[in-house]
């Protein structure tokens, strides 16, 4: 958001029927994995918020889904906030990052938050925090190795990619890295960036999962291709994994679909189960939440058994 954004939030705030919803991409991963192993503290959340109303509703929210939170509080900057303006199935999205710009790796090492990493079967980091604590994420990976946790990352979006200190953040994390996570234009980018003179998903994929690992095992690379089937790389072999296909009719909102299939996908990892239930997972997941509006899911427990 810009200066020129700023009303809009307040102006938003005053509107009838608006929702609040616990959102960040992270988050909303966490949130879905949560309501889809339905154990209350399956899962527990870091992140940096303000001293405020936003904060105390964004805690409120996610400690009512199960998800258990540690996040930092800085009393000096307002919560990030995220406007929606929806018109029919269009919308809009505006980010006000704020607070969620100042996490600082103290509040890792602070020995609550460091037995949270340390007891994680899985971790999981969107690239979007590449922006924001690299030394909270290296720790996080390195943490992982020592434990035998799966370290997961998303590429996140197209200019992580096209950013040089950005993009090398990604080439120095990714030999620590079990799991990357990534869609179609993503995966392009990332190739387009390295030179490989390549758009082809599955050759992408594969180069990906072969990078070397720092830690011994072998990468698993998840491609989603919105309506398409996603594709996974282990070991240089590539499968495809169908999605559920839904009328359009029912699609309120696909904002949140690459979000909750990693959502679900993780959920069906820290079950240790192989990778084809992982996507399994992660197709309902997604089916489920596509339906809704934000990444929010209903009330009642999933329709999924693992």
């Amino acid at each position: 958001a810009e200066e020129k954004h700023q009303p809009l939030f307040a102006e938003m705030a005053k509107r009838p029927g608006v929702q609040y919803i616990a959102g960040g991409a992270t988050q909303n991963s966490i949130r879905v994995a949560q309501w889809m192993l339905q154990e209350s503290g399956a899962t527990a959340y870091m992140g940096c918020i303000g001293q405020d109303n936003f904060g105390d509703t964004m805690k409120a929210c996610c400690e009512k889904d199960g998800v258990k939170t540690a996040y930092m509080v800085d009393p000096n900057t307002p919560t990030g906030s995220c406007a929606v303006c929806v018109l029919g199935i269009e919308r809009s999205l505006c980010t006000n990052l704020m607070a969620a710009n100042n996490f600082k790796i103290d509040h890792v090492k602070q020995p609550e938050n460091m037995e949270l990493v340390q007891k994680a079967k899985v971790i999981y980091s969107a690239g979007f925090f590449i922006t924001v604590s690299t030394d909270s994420m290296k720790l996080a990976a390195h943490e992982a190795a020592k434990s035998g946790a799966k370290y997961c990352l998303n590429l996140s979006a197209p200019f992580l990619m096209q950013v040089p200190p950005f993009k090398a953040f990604i080439l120095e994390i990714l030999p620590m890295v079990d799991f990357l996570f990534c869609n179609e234009t993503e995966a392009a980018t990332f190739a387009e960036t390295e030179g490989w003179e390549t758009t082809d998903l599955s050759f992408i994929a594969t180069r990906l999962s072969l990078v070397p690992m720092a830690k011994g095992g072998n990468r698993i690379v998840v491609i989603t291709q919105g309506g398409d089937p996603a594709l996974v790389a282990s070991r240089g072999h590539v499968t495809q994994h169908p999605i559920i296909t839904l009328p359009k009719e029912k699609l309120v909102d696909t904002n949140g679909a690459g979000d909750a299939y990693v959502g679900g996908f993780l959920a069906a990892l820290s079950k240790d189960l192989p990778v084809d239930e992982c996507c399994k997972a992660g197709a309902y997941s997604a089916s489920v939440i596509v339906q809704n509006s934000g990444c929010t899911f209903p009330a009642s427990p999933p329709d999924y058994k693992f």
